[in-house]
């Protein structure tokens, strides 16, 4: 009896576990179809679709920089190796157009070829005067002498001779009477050929004496006549003033002054000049030192600043001539406000990178210049040439 009980109960649990099995089975089925069921199925997605925001604005990375950019002053090609002898400002200071900002080591003897160029200026003005002016009143006055005395000398010799010549003929004349008369005599032989032969000879002798008279007279007039023509010749070539001579003269002092010109061409060369109104922004050379590739010092007209931003090549075609853009950065307490004024014409390589290690440092940029409007906020950043700034062009 207790046997059957037992094996009634061992049946009656081999049934429950049956069907425990069955009824797990049946779930793990219905489950399997459900899954295909839904798997097979279209599904209904309710999406919401969120609009594109629109760009109200273009950003990039910027500078600052003073109106027509920084000024890098040097000095001329000729004096790139010259040494700086004075800075005249001092950073900070702010300069007029053409001030003297250094001054080189050249200067000193280009200073003394320029005096010694004015002093010839000098010389040949004065010869140019004297040309103008002629001779000396002296030695006009002694060239006229000259003449007075010779003309006076063959006035005296002239009728000395003349009475020599005179007193000669006279002679010869009654020294041919005699021999004429001593010839008749002879002739008649009156007198021997002896006594006749006597009165011969001094009618040949005063006939060569006459005659070297007159040939002194004619000599001596000839020669004082030819001294009298040389001293006039002598004195209208002191006197006259040739226009040749002139001409001359006046070469001499034009090529003088342009000589003048270039010396002091060439002192200015030893000058570094601001070529516009501008603030002194760096100094690089001092006194003593030669001028390095930096020159010698920067300049900008921080009176009106600019922001230079780098726009992306891909935003560029939004940006127009006239657009608001607002200026920030860590180093500046409030915005800054501005207007694009220029929009360059090139795309270069990006130049103010981001302090982020993970951005792009290869992108391609266009520069746009924005004028800062504000006269309070040109006064606060002047002092802050390149400084990096972030830009906002409003579009």
């Amino acid at each position: 009896m207790v046997q059957k009980k037992r094996e009634r109960e061992i049946k009656d649990q081999w049934l429950i576990g049956v069907v425990a099995l069955l009824t797990i089975l049946n779930g793990i089925f219905s489950i399997y179809n459900l899954t295909r069921f839904r798997a097979s199925a279209p599904s209904v997605v309710t999406t919401t679709e969120n609009p594109t925001p629109v760009r109200i604005a273009v950003t990039g990375l910027g500078r600052l920089e003073p109106q027509g950019e920084v000024i890098r002053l040097s000095p001329p090609t000729s004096a790139q190796s010259a040494r700086v002898s004075q800075i005249l400002v001092q950073e900070g200071d702010r300069v007029q157009a053409g001030q003297i900002i250094a001054i080189l080591d050249t200067y000193e003897p280009r200073r003394a070829a320029l005096i010694a160029a004015q002093q010839q200026v000098k010389i040949a003005k004065a010869q140019l005067a004297r040309v103008q002016a002629g001779a000396q009143t002296g030695q006009i006055d002694a060239q006229r002498a000259t003449i007075a005395r010779l003309e006076a000398e063959l006035q005296g010799e002239i009728p000395a001779q003349q009475a020599t010549i005179a007193r000669l003929e006279a002679e010869l004349n009654n020294a041919q009477a005699e021999y004429r008369r001593y010839q008749n005599l002879y002739q008649e032989g009156a007198i021997s050929a002896s006594l006749f032969d006597s009165k011969r000879l001094p009618v040949a002798t005063l006939q060569q004496q006459l005659n070297e008279a007159r040939a002194t007279l004619n000599r001596t007039t000839s020669s004082y006549r030819e001294q009298i023509s040389q001293a006039r010749a002598t004195l209208a070539a002191t006197a006259e003033v040739r226009p040749v001579d002139v001409q001359v003269a006046q070469a001499e002092v034009d090529g003088a002054i342009a000589a003048v010109t270039q010396a002091q061409a060439d002192l200015n060369l030893s000058y570094v000049r601001a070529p516009k109104d501008a603030q002194v922004l760096k100094i690089h050379t001092r006194p003593g030192e030669i001028v390095s590739n930096r020159g010698i010092a920067e300049l900008g007209q921080t009176n009106q600043m600019y922001a230079v931003a780098e726009i992306y090549e891909t935003d560029i075609a939004k940006v127009r001539l006239g657009q608001k853009a607002t200026i920030t950065s860590s180093a500046l307490s409030e915005t800054l406000s501005g207007e694009v004024t220029h929009i360059g014409l090139q795309v270069n390589s990006q130049e103010v990178l981001s302090t982020n290690p993970t951005a792009n440092t290869d992108n391609r940029v266009v520069e746009v210049r924005i004028r800062i409007d504000n006269p309070e906020d040109n006064q606060r950043v002047a002092g802050l040439t390149n400084l990096q700034v972030q830009v906002a062009i409003n579009i």
